[in-house]
Order: structure tokens, then sequence, then C-alpha cells
């Protein structure tokens, strides 16, 4: 399926390297969702005087039918002093390619289950045998 991909640049510089990188970031997440509707990614550098931190914000929004809306924000942390955007890109990705593996999961109701709730039931059969039911 080919990904409806928009990619908005606000205070950034667009090249053919940066809309390539995210357009292969993006064609990734049919791996995880093949029904995605829209992908929206908007670059920015919002503040030039910034002293620390990565000065770039990555956001991604995507819908999946039916009215799903899944939205990553990925913003500088304190620490990572100028941080290169392909990192922020990259990182925003991951977290997009996670919330749809969770998605799928609750759309095809594979959520992982807890030991404890194997054992509950195990342990609620085995009462039942108990009382002859």
């Amino acid at each position: 399926m080919q990904l409806p991909l928009e990619i908005t640049y606000r205070g950034v510089e667009k090249t053919d390297e940066i809309d390539s990188f995210v357009r292969d970031k993006a064609s990734r997440l049919d791996k995880f969702c093949d029904h995605i509707s829209r992908c929206d990614v908007i670059i920015e550098h919002p503040n030039h005087a910034q002293h620390s931190g990565s000065p770039y914000h990555v956001r991604i929004d995507v819908t999946v039918p039916p009215g799903h809306e899944l939205i990553v924000n990925e913003k500088p942390v304190k620490h990572e002093m100028h941080e290169p955007l392909t990192k922020v890109v990259n990182e925003a990705f991951k977290s997009m390619e996670r919330q749809l593996k969770d998605l799928v999961d609750r759309q095809h109701q594979k959520v992982k289950t807890h030991a404890g709730d194997d054992v509950a039931v195990a342990s609620a059969s085995a009462a039942d045998s108990d009382t002859g039911s």
C-alpha cells in the first residue's frame, strides 16, 4: 500500500536527504499496520536561540480506521545537546511503530495476558470439577 504521507517543515530547510529519510521511515509503518489512511510529519526548529537539548521537534500524526488518531510528539531532551535531526526523526518513528503495534494488537485482541489471569482461569476450572458441575 502506498502510505499517504505529508511532510511539513517549519523553520527547517527542506533537503532531499531529510525528505528521503522521513519517507523511508514512514514506509516502514506499513509493516505494523497496513490500513493507515493518513500520515502527517511536522519537523520544526522552534527556538533558534536554544542552548540545551535538541533544537528540533518532530510530530507524527497517523490516522487508522475506524477513527483512531495516533500522535507522537518528539521534543528536545535537556541533557542531549544538539542531537542530529535524523536521530530525533528516528526516535519519533520508533514511538509511532510501538503505538501502531499496540493498536493492531488491540484490534485483533492479541493483547498479552498476564500469568495471574491464566492461574485464575485454571483455579476456577478446578473448582468446578471438584463440585461435580
